[in-house]
């Protein structure tokens, strides 16, 4: 079992983080029009998934807004901005931070992906959360990269999510 900290305190994480060279597990999250969207559906285009716990948290926002950045420079790459939020709130936040560089998707309804994906937070003030992590899949749906991010309140290393696009 993985572990992050919070504020520097250690938090349990639920399931196995996918590995580099692997097969990734495949997913059904939700669209910010309620749509449902898996990654077989996004086959054929590199992918890099930011994962966080919520947008209503500063960190997570500026990620957000980060990947939406450096989006509009990835060829044939997706952005893809998971979290437990309400599809509401990814629109929501889009819509008033102008972000249309990435895919928001929600975790909500059909949550596999955060045991699949080893990211479900079993403890700690953001139980049932995910954790913050960036994982890129490429074309063939093969996990390329794995960054869980040590610290939930600190921001990814994006030098190291790009040195490996």
């Amino acid at each position: 079992m993985k572990k992050v900290n919070f504020k520097n305190h250690p938090v349990s994480l639920k399931g196995n983080l996918p590995q580099a060279g692997k097969p990734a597990p495949d997913f059904k999250l939700t669209k910010s029009d309620l749509a449902t969207i898996s990654l077989s559906d996004l086959k054929g285009k590199t992918l890099v998934l930011n994962i966080f716990p919520s947008l209503d948290t500063g960190v997570c926002a500026m990620s957000v807004r980060k990947f939406n950045e450096l989006a509009a420079n990835m060829k044939d790459t997706i952005v893809l901005a998971i979290s437990k939020d309400l599809p509401f709130a990814h629109t929501r936040f889009c819509t008033t931070e102008g972000i249309n560089n990435v895919i928001a998707l929600s975790d909500f309804r059909n949550t596999g992906f955060a045991t699949d994906y080893g990211l479900l937070m079993e403890d700690g003030p953001l139980h049932g959360l995910l954790a913050r992590a960036v994982i890129i899949i490429d074309p063939e749906m093969i996990v390329r990269y794995v960054q869980l991010v040590p610290e939930i309140t600190s921001e990814p290393d994006y030098n190291e999510v790009l040195r490996h696009l």
